[in-house]
């Protein structure tokens, strides 16, 4: 395995919900001391927000690096191609593909998948050229074999996890040769951590970091800097994608002493 000469943090910024990006902005300065780029999401929880690839062209615009999430189940094939025309238009090259949470109403378009997203955005012509396929493209994954589709992505971000040991052995097990960021969440409180066992049970946290979050508030940002740094220092990652959810002042700090 070729390892990473420069460890990339990623970081997810909270979107906005309402026409004021200020808050988006006020992120975006806090964390770019330690963020090499930054994910910005779509209809965040089924929340609608301002579309990430318009944030993402705001990214760029205050000089950060932005990747824009764009999920399968709120746009048809004819929205998702205007806003591969609009990224295109803004300058915007990277994105995040993910299938989206199941909708309260169960419904949700049935002509849009992460993998025909892919295939589109790579036929798809980018810029005054028309260049085809300029766009870089990435996917998710849990930790369980990669279907041959996702192994044509350009980058795959792996579910946020507590152990570094379980990465290792997943990471050992796949032949990808793109770039690899480990999922990595800061949990801000208990009852943030049983809700998130509760609404998605593989995104469980362990018993001990509860009870160490139940003693000490700051205990979920220190224990995902640490986890940071340990994939940093195992070489087998290009990076992490960090959800520092609103702790995000404390993981600039905390971050900038670390890396």
């Amino acid at each position: 395995m070729v390892m990473p000469r420069n460890f990339q943090v990623i970081c997810e910024v909270e979107p906005a919900t309402r026409s004021d990006l200020m808050h988006v902005r006020h992120q975006i300065g806090v964390l770019s001391k330690v963020a090499s780029a930054f994910l910005i999401p779509d209809n965040h929880l089924g929340r609608a927000t301002v579309s990430s690839v318009a944030v993402a062209h705001e990214v760029t615009q205050m000089g950060g690096r932005a990747i824009a999430c764009l999920n399968a189940r709120d746009r048809n094939l004819l929205g998702f191609r205007r806003d591969l025309l609009t990224a295109a238009a803004y300058g915007v090259e990277e994105f995040l593909f993910v299938y989206g949470d199941r909708p309260a109403s169960g419904a949700r378009s049935p002509d849009l998948t992460v993998r025909t997203m892919m295939s589109e955005a790579r036929s798809f012509p980018v810029g005054r050229t028309g260049t085809v396929g300029g766009f870089r493209v990435g996917v998710t994954t849990g930790l369980t074999p990669l279907p041959a589709w996702k192994a044509g992505a350009d980058f795959l971000f792996v579910q946020v996890g507590f152990s570094v040991e379980r990465l290792m052995e997943w990471r050992a097990s796949i032949d990808f040769g793109g770039q690899c960021f480990a999922g990595v969440m800061v949990v801000a409180s208990a009852a943030m951590a049983r809700k998130l066992a509760a609404d998605v049970p593989q995104l469980a946290v362990p018993d001990e970091v509860i009870t160490r979050i139940d003693r000490d508030r700051d205990a979920g940002v220190e224990l995902a800097c640490d986890l940071v740094a340990r994939i940093r220092d195992s070489r087998q990652f290009d990076g992490v994608h960090l959800i520092p959810v609103s702790r995000y002042r404390d993981v600039a700090s905390r971050l900038e002493g670390i890396l």
